[in-house]
């Protein structure tokens, strides 16, 4: 279960940064006077995604000297890259692709992440929960 946990992170790693690409490369990083480019604010992008390295570094740490504290760390630090990851799903999903500017008059918004494939953001999410609840049974050890 532990690999399996080593390797639903993995690919969820993956997957995020070619989201991660993706929204830099639709101007994820641009501001612009009238608009925010992105809904989602710098250090929330680079939070999570900096948050999800250090803990599997942390679990790759806890795979080869076998400290079960370790698996605890790597359990606390996924919890919040969850929380961040939520939050941005949360966001991604509530705005949808248009912005109101204006009483009554709705224009394209096109923010970097309008760009992101659903099924990516879905499969990306989709480790992750699987990764979190494989950390968890570790850090329990049940199972193995």
């Amino acid at each position: 279960m532990r690999v399996a946990g080593l390797v639903t992170w993995v690919l969820a790693a993956l997957l995020g940064v070619f989201l991660l690409r993706t929204w830099l490369a639709h101007g994820g990083l641009r501001r612009k006077a009238r608009a925010r480019s992105s809904r989602f604010a710098p250090p929330l992008i680079f939070g999570h995604g900096g948050l999800a390295a250090s803990g599997l570094a942390v679990w790759i740490a806890y795979l080869v000297v076998d400290v079960r504290p370790l698996a605890w760390a790597a359990l606390v630090i996924l919890v919040a890259v969850a929380t961040l990851g939520s939050t941005m799903f949360g966001l991604w999903l509530r705005s949808g692709r248009l912005s109101r500017h204006g009483r009554h008059v709705y224009v394209a918004r096109h923010a970097a992440e309008d760009h992101f494939p659903p099924p990516a953001v879905l499969a990306h999410g989709t480790f992750a929960v699987g990764t979190v609840v494989l950390v968890l049974l570790s850090a329990l050890q049940i199972g193995g």
